[in-house]
């Protein structure tokens, strides 16, 4: 029975494949849309991912936290329910994916895509407060759905951007499923339940039971576990490549030089120069979301009454969970891979195994810890990516059926434990970047509302008139 399923999963995913990752040339279009997309805003903003990163910081400090401001989580709380859902397994898996397929060029376009993609999170974040809707029991909902549907509705284009915010909320229901939840229980399985040696089914069913008792409580109760568990598995992952890169200090130029060098090489590993672009691209957004959006639906929830400032908040996510954090991942895998007998640079696809193997070859003991790391790097991504596909099935179907989504997210947990990793990374893929389309493309029509916005926020940040409360 479970080969069946997973034999009809793999059929669906094959047949849905060739129609959302459209091709101009060889360079998948949804790609172009995210990389154009993520230039475009930095530049239109004059690049508020650079002169916005030191604000930013005081932001999530506290510095400017207002408790009586409305809504139900704080800046930090935000951005830390934001990462749980981006630092989880693309972060470990998606880059050895990445390394793979791709070689070790594909790790300069993932921080490429990333530094641009930081602009991407403050567009989306910030229109996400702007058009946020408080419900009566207090509760916000927020991202995509309303302000595709609520701003450009502002612009005399409703049924456009009711069309669009339907879409999306598809694309991020099939998200929450695939990238969010299946994804995660397949390659947390392949460190963890492997390790502790119980079936797969079993292992999905158990971590089923462990996301259910989260996800009940709603927003509040997925900030107060995601504040605890982003730092420690954060510091742990950090620590350990930080002790790898350190004590291999020597091999790092050469590490360093293959990344850049292998970037624009034709010959670089898979289908050459547009493979390893693609590749890097893909992994990328598949790690730190920028451009499709998801983050807004946490930051919405934000205590605060300048839209501005959540957005510049959300900006560090992409440059902790893509530039920090997999560029160490990548570090590691390449300065180990001569003693690494899973490395492969245009083999078939490795993902934690891969990763694993990398930090064991180093630190025989690691991947015990590895192993723990990953299952809160999974546990964490899939409390918060129900939370996405809860707002987005809300948005569709309202709340009545909301039993039904949540019956339906569990039984995809302990689908992902026991499905082949290709069939998951490609529908994970499908969902997850094909929620670029909707929103980028709204995002466009939006951008000019928030422009002097931003310039009025930044005046007043310069002038010292913005309120402190630490």
């Amino acid at each position: 029975m479970l080969n069946q399923i997973n034999d009809f999963f793999g059929v669906f995913v094959s047949a849905i494949a060739p129609i959302l990752f459209m091709e101009i040339n060889g360079f998948p279009l949804i790609v172009l849309v995210l990389l154009s997309g993520a230039v475009i805003f930095t530049v239109y903003f004059n690049f508020i991912n650079v002169r916005g990163f030191k604000h930013a910081i005081d932001i999530i400090k506290g510095k400017y936290d207002n408790p009586n401001d409305i809504g139900q989580i704080s800046h930090f709380q935000a951005l830390t329910s934001a990462l749980s859902a981006t630092i989880g397994l693309g972060n470990i898996a998606g880059v050895a994916v990445a390394v793979s397929l791709g070689g070790p060029g594909a790790v300069f376009w993932m921080v490429f895509i990333a530094f641009f993609s930081m602009s991407a999170k403050f567009v989306s974040c910030t229109l996400g407060q702007l058009y946020r809707k408080v419900n009566d029991d207090g509760s916000v909902s927020g991202g995509p759905m309303y302000y595709l549907d609520y701003g450009l509705k502002e612009k005399g284009m409703g049924i456009f951007g009711k069309v669009l915010g339907s879409v999306y909320a598809v694309f991020i229901i099939g998200g929450a499923f695939g990238g969010g939840n299946m994804f995660q229980a397949n390659q947390s399985y392949e460190l963890f339940g492997k390790l502790i040696g119980i079936p797969d089914y079993l292992y999905g069913i158990l971590l089923a039971i462990l996301v259910a008792i989260v996800i009940i409580g709603g927003i509040k109760r997925i900030g107060q576990t995601t504040e605890k568990i982003v730092p420690v598995m954060v510091v742990l992952y950090v620590g350990a490549s930080l002790f790898i890169i350190l004590t291999n200090l020597d091999k790092l130029p050469g590490v360093l030089s293959s990344i850049i060098s292998q970037a624009f090489a034709p010959e670089a590993a898979y289908g050459g120069f547009i493979g390893v672009l693609v590749t890097g691209i893909k992994r990328a957004v598949f790690s730190n979301e920028g451009g499709v959006g998801s983050a807004s639906i946490a930051h919405s929830a934000a205590k605060t009454d300048e839209p501005v400032r959540e957005g510049i908040v959300a900006m560090i996510g992409p440059f902790i969970d893509t530039i920090v954090v997999c560029f160490m991942t990548a570090s590691v895998i390449l300065i180990t891979k001569d003693a690494n007998p899973l490395y492969q640079s245009g083999g078939s696809i490795n993902g934690a195994e891969l990763t694993s193997a990398a930090f064991g070859s180093a630190i025989s003991w690691f991947p015990y810890i590895l192993s723990i790391v990953v299952f809160l790097f999974s546990f964490s991504t899939m409390i918060s990516w129900y939370y996405y596909g809860d707002k987005g099935w809300k948005y569709l179907f309202g709340a009545k059926s909301i039993k039904a989504y949540q019956a339906m997210y569990l039984g995809c947990v302990v689908l992902g434990a026991i499905a082949s990793l290709e069939n998951v990374i490609t529908f994970s893929d499908l969902m997850i970047l094909s929620c670029g389309f909707p929103n980028i493309i709204g995002c466009f029509f939006l951008i000019p509302v928030l422009k002097p916005k931003l310039e009025e926020y930044w005046s007043r940040y310069k002038a010292g008139e913005l309120k402190t409360y630490h």
